[in-house]
This record gives structure tokens, C-alpha cells and sequence, in this order.
């Protein structure tokens, strides 16, 4: 079969979308269509219509784990913007020994997650690491996990140290492709020192930036882990976030037209967040 130049990529785009139509697209629509139905694995799927949507509208607990997600995209998407930058431009150096801090810096993105919650778990310990440093200038043990309003900050803090390292190469990919000359030509106009990342690096850096933002809000947004091994959700169903929620009701309760419902309010809102980030840049990379 001769194909000629106007179909020859879609001819070798077609296997991926394939494979993606299979494991991708398929799955999202069959979730959509359950999402309307009675379905507890055992039976056959029932259609009820909206009823799902209804009383996840009057579902109080959810209403509660949305804004506890929201709450952990807010504090982890900012500082996964902001700190893996700093981190990037400060291995970005030509000195020697820079590649162990590199890797150093990339180690917890490496360890598994169940691994990682377990040894934070004991450093959060009423008798753990953390405990024992803060016991050398008071003598309150602060229940890390155990406290409503200190847990789910707690497990933030983890997912926030584990993401660095995988920003910060991001970001580093970025900053090696800026030409040494703007450097120079911004130190002779007096542009030098952290001030010349200001004018140069971040404006350069934008796409990397949008990039990290939406990855790091759609991350956030789909946290479970960290929540399952350290902490179940609570004290209080104050660590508990939408997909934990998802999970508690598809596979602990079997309420898988319930749970599918909750998974397409969670698609619907972790899409218009991508959209948002995504139309704050120009296809070029300034900021419309």
C-alpha cells in the first residue's frame, strides 16, 4: 500500500492511539456510563438515571474530602513550583561533585511510596525522630498524625519531599537549554546575581513552569498512597481525599455506580484545572 505524505503520520500514530483507545478512552467511557447505574459487581449494572450525581450533591463526607484535596493542592502545587526551581538552578552549577548532589536530590523520588509512608510514619511517631529533635526545645510531643489539624500537613510535607527531585529535573532539562550569551548580556546591563534569574530564567522557563503546575495540581488532586499507609483517612476523615473516598466506596463498600460518579466529578474538575494552567501561556510561552 502506498501512503502518501498527508496520511503517512497518522499511519504510524494509529497504533498508539490503538492502544490508548483500549486501555484509555474505553475505561473512562464505561466509568461515565456506571456512573449512572446500581452496579455492585455482583449484579448486573442498573440504570438510575442522576441519581448518583444527587446524592453525591447531598453527600456531606464528600463535600469534606473535596475541600481536603483542595487544601492539599494548594499547599503542595506552590511549593513544587517554586522549590524544585531553586533546587535546579543551584545543581545548574559547573562545579565539581555536582552530579552526587543531583542524584542525592533525586534518591526519594526513586523510593517507593509505601516504603517512603512507612519510615515517615515511625519519624512522626509520638516516640519517632521528629519528636525526639523538637523534645530539645519543649517538652510537648506533638501528635503528628493522630491530630486533625496537623495530619493531613503532615502528609503533605511527604508528598512535597518526595516530588522535588522529579521537578527539579524538569526544570533542569529547562535550564540547559538557555544560551549562556543572554547571561552575559544581561551582567553587562547590570543584570547579575539572583536578579539575573528574575529577568532571564523564569521568563525562559515558562513552559517548564505551566508543565510543572499542571502535573504537580493533577498529582495533588489524585493523592492516595500516602493517605492509605499513613494515615486510613483519618483521625476524623482529615487526611481523607477524593480518590481514598473513591476507593473506600469501590472497593470496601462495592458501590461501584457511586464510586464511578465520584471518579467523573473528579475527571471533570482535574480537566478544567489543566485547561486553566495550560490556556495561561501562549503556545510560544508568554503569558496571554
Amino acid at each position: 500500500m502506498k501512503l502518501n505524505r498527508t496520511s503517512t503520520p497518522y499511519f504510524f500514530l494509529f497504533p498508539a492511539l490503538l492502544i490508548l483507545a483500549v486501555v484509555s478512552f474505553w475505561p473512562v467511557l464505561q466509568a461515565i456510563y456506571l456512573s449512572f447505574t446500581d452496579y455492585d459487581i455482583i449484579g448486573a449494572p442498573n440504570f438510575i438515571g442522576l441519581k448518583n450525581y444527587e446524592q453525591l450533591w447531598r453527600d456531606q463526607l464528600f463535600w469534606k474530602v473535596l475541600f481536603n484535596t483542595l487544601i492539599y493542592m494548594v499547599v503542595v502545587v506552590p511549593a513544587l513550583v517554586i522549590l524544585p526551581l531553586f533546587l535546579a538552578i543551584l545543581v545548574n552549577q559547573k562545579i565539581r561533585g555536582i552530579q552526587f548532589f543531583r542524584a542525592a536530590y533525586y534518591i526519594p523520588v526513586i523510593v517507593s511510596v509505601v516504603v517512603a509512608g512507612i519510615a515517615w510514619k515511625w519519624i512522626y511517631a509520638e516516640n519517632g525522630l521528629l519528636n525526639y529533635f523538637t523534645s530539645i526545645f519543649t517538652s510537648v510531643k506533638i501528635p503528628w498524625l493522630t491530630n486533625s489539624s496537623t495530619a493531613i500537613f503532615a502528609i503533605i510535607a511527604v508528598t512535597i519531599w518526595k516530588g522535588l527531585g522529579y521537578y527539579m529535573v524538569i526544570y533542569l532539562a529547562g535550564l540547559q537549554t538557555i544560551p549562556q550569551d543572554l547571561y552575559e548580556a544581561a551582567a553587562i546591563d547590570g543584570s547579575d546575581g539572583w536578579r539575573k534569574h528574575l529577568d532571564i530564567t523564569i521568563p525562559m522557563l515558562k513552559p517548564y513552569i505551566v508543565l510543572v503546575t499542571v502535573i504537580s495540581a493533577i498529582a495533588a488532586m489524585k493523592v492516595f498512597e500516602e493517605v492509605y499507609v499513613m494515615s486510613r483517612g483519618g483521625p476524623a476523615n482529615s487526611t481523607k481525599t477524593v480518590v481514598y473516598y473513591l476507593y473506600e466506596k469501590g472497593f470496601s463498600s462495592l458501590e461501584m455506580g457511586y464510586a464511578s460518579a465520584i471518579g467523573v466529578v473528579l475527571f471533570l474538575v482535574v480537566f478544567l484545572l489543566s485547561v486553566i494552567s495550560v490556556r495561561s501561556v501562549d503556545p510560544t510561552g508568554g503569558a496571554m
